[in-house]
């Protein structure tokens, strides 16, 4: 038989008790999550605000983006090969001399036996840089990857026709 009070009222057991209050707290944290965009999975609590703008003004401070700082090219320190993929005599040598003339440290000019369709600066990945910059000193539009037989330690520049115009 379960207790009364004076009334006559019956008193519901603790565990309905409990029940009861479960329910009402699922029930309000379902509300309070509903009208969130991340399907709910927020925490309840909100952090206390100390500014006196309303939560829904409230805008968090962006970091500025991070600007990925260019490679310090010291040219000096930068092997360079230039090669004449062309008929004019002396076209590598003379090439070679005005990348000397902005600093850079050529090793070695030829001719080149092959087809490149234009006058190219290669360069290994970690002369990317470097190679952009040896082809502005050059007038050259081409800047592209190294590939075989080209060394890994050094910029290859590589003459056709269009240098000479």
């Amino acid at each position: 038989m379960r207790a009364r009070d004076d009334r006559g009222v019956a008193f519901p057991s603790p565990l309905v008790i409990l029940s009861i209050l479960a329910v009402a707290m699922a029930g309000i944290a379902y509300v309070t999550t509903m009208d969130r965009d991340d399907g709910g999975m927020e925490s309840v609590s909100k952090p206390a605000t100390t500014s006196s703008a309303s939560p829904s003004t409230e805008v968090a401070p962006v970091p500025p983006p991070v600007k990925k700082k260019a490679p310090k090219v010291v040219r000096s320190k930068v092997y360079v090969e230039v090669y004449n993929n062309t008929n004019i005599s002396g076209l590598a040598g003379s090439a070679a001399g005005t990348a000397q003339s902005f600093g850079w440290q050529v090793v070695a000019s030829d001719n080149w036996h092959g087809t490149i369709p234009a006058s190219t600066v290669y360069y290994p990945e970690r002369l990317k840089a470097a190679g952009k910059m040896l082809a502005k000193d050059l007038g050259i539009a081409r800047v592209i990857p190294a590939v075989d037989p080209m060394g890994g330690d050094r910029l290859t520049v590589i003459l056709t026709p269009d240098y000479a115009s």
